[in-house]
């Protein structure tokens, strides 16, 4: 969610709002998309709606060849490593937070059966 209310994958720019807000033409959308390097929602009238995370990514294209003299390709490839380190640390946060249930199950079950050998000892 951002700010404003809206979720981020909420598609709700047209083409000629979502090239303006990132000074880019609306020929250079169609042709990102094209390449596949950025996926804009339809409508049931088949017009491309551009999402806030839309507009994030096509203005990290601008700053990766703009700013950094990166060609498309390269901007393709960094942004889809970049997806991937975010997926993975996700992921990894997801184990952590396994590993740390499962050790918590692990001494409440140890200190059940401790109890139980004592209460059976006494």
């Amino acid at each position: 969610m951002t700010t404003s209310g809206i979720d981020n994958d909420e598609p709700c720019y047209v083409i000629s709002v979502a090239a303006k807000m990132v000074g880019m033409h609306q020929q250079t959308l169609r042709y990102y998309e094209r390449a596949g390097i950025i996926e804009p929602s339809r409508s049931r009238g088949n017009i491309r709606l551009y999402s806030q995370s839309d507009i994030q990514r096509l203005r990290q294209i601008q700053q990766l060849i703009n700013d950094f003299g990166v060609n498309l390709a390269g901007a393709e490839v960094i942004l889809k490593l970049r997806d991937r380190i975010l997926r993975l640390e996700d992921e990894i946060e997801s184990l952590r937070q396994q590993l740390g249930h499962a050790r918590l199950d692990a001494r409440g079950a140890a200190s059940t059966k401790k109890a139980s050998r004592a209460a059976t000892a006494g």
